[in-house]
């Protein structure tokens, strides 16, 4: 039986002031989003396997949680939000020809590597713009997902913004099929350099376009590294690529964010169907990447009518994390709250006096008073759940 008290690996219990905590956390990132006119949207924790194919250029199938219904069907527990957001765009929003601003929050569920301690349950919190194509939109995002993490008491930390046209631009230029454009992204992002030295030989690839490819992982930084990667190619899609991120950073200076913004050229995903902008967002203590996301204009047009999206998602777990290391105080009990202890003989009153005192600021906790309850062991609860005044209703 006490194996039962352990949870499978790669999940946990969060518990007591870790729970508030994340309540905190969660709360905060939702107000942001909200204050940015994005309204709530919930999918389902499963879903049909094929939603998540190769082809929406979702996680890997040897990645996902899958099981049976009793028809036989393949499901599967999500492990992405986008291709929910894209189903439910094109199934309930068609014929809709303004943007639509979505926010979502629930758990998603990766069957991955629990190496350096990455979780296969995460919550996340998460907003999309949909059908806006524009490079104001790109800035909104970004902007709304500084602004998010800003409000869970996290400091220092940064957004990184690449493009994945400048890799693709780049496979352009050197003439790989996909197949060869396949490997390259997965040894780079593997940072496997004899692997990508190999396929630059097998390809008879020399000069700028060979050197961009070797040097990609470290072509990150301040608005300067977009020079250096402006100077690796001549390739039109690549530097379209730098041209935008160019243009995108003078609105983010305008918003005043530019101090959160660096860039990564380098910037790859094993999620396939980003078309442009992507991010992800880093702080120290945390383990992993905070927040990601980035744009897919194509993916809701595999479910139906064609429409522009970009949007991000933060893991909850990795920002509390993150918190808890850096040591960042958060009031994670902003309710004052209030212990009643009374006699069986006086109940009547003790419920009369709390229902006075609860209100949206104060939590009252009911107590029937017993041998337990000595003035060492009163002082000793308070203390461990935040209670900051006792009264006692007594004959």
């Amino acid at each position: 039986m006490n194996s039962l008290l352990h949870t499978p690996e790669g999940v946990r219990d969060i518990y007591a002031e870790d729970c508030a905590k994340k309540r905190f956390i969660e709360k905060n990132i939702k107000k942001t989003i909200y204050s940015h006119g994005y309204q709530d949207v919930e999918m389902p924790g499963f879903e049909f396997f094929d939603l998540f194919n190769k082809e929406r250029g979702s996680v890997p199938s040897k990645e996902m949680f899958k099981f049976f219904d009793r028809e036989g069907n393949t499901l599967v527990l999500r492990p992405d939000m986008t291709p929910q957001i894209a189903r439910v765009a094109a199934k309930y929003y068609e014929n809709e020809e303004a943007p639509l601003r979505f926010i979502y929050q629930g758990r998603k569920y990766v069957n991955g590597s629990s190496y350096q301690g990455r979780m296969k349950e995460t919550t996340q919190i998460g907003a999309e713009l949909v059908g806006d194509a524009t490079m104001d939109a790109d800035a909104e995002v970004i902007v709304l997902l500084v602004k998010s993490i800003l409000s869970t008491g996290l400091k220092d930390f940064q957004v990184e913004i690449g493009h994945i046209d400048f890799f693709r631009g780049l496979v352009e230029e050197a003439g790989l099929d996909e197949s060869e454009a396949d490997q390259m992204l997965e040894m780079i992002q593997e940072k496997n350099f004899f692997g990508v030295e190999e396929l630059l030989h097998a390809n008879s690839l020399t000069g700028n376009v060979a050197e961009a490819f070797r040097i990609l992982p470290q072509l990150f930084g301040s608005i300067e590294i977009l020079d250096r990667a402006d100077e690796l190619t001549s390739n039109s899609r690549a530097e379209g690529a730098i041209n935008h991120l160019r243009q995108l950073y003078e609105i983010l200076t305008q918003y005043g964010v530019e101090q959160y913004i660096t860039f990564d050229l380098g910037m790859l995903s094993k999620l396939r169907y980003y078309t442009g902008v992507m991010m992800q967002a880093f702080t120290y203590g945390s383990g992993d990447y905070i927040a990601s996301g980035g744009r897919y204009d194509e993916l809701i047009g595999q479910f139906g009518t064609k429409k522009a999206s970009i949007g991000f998602s933060v893991t909850v777990d990795n920002i509390l994390t993150a918190i808890t290391r850096q040591k960042i105080a958060i009031d994670a009990y902003p309710r004052e709250q209030i212990l009643i202890l009374y006699n069986k003989e006086c109940r009547a009153k003790a419920i009369a006096k709390a229902d006075e005192l609860r209100s949206d600021t104060v939590n009252v906790i009911m107590q029937l008073k017993s041998d337990l309850y000595q003035d060492c062991f009163v002082s000793d609860y308070c203390e461990k759940n935040h209670i900051s005044q006792v009264i006692r209703i007594e004959e």
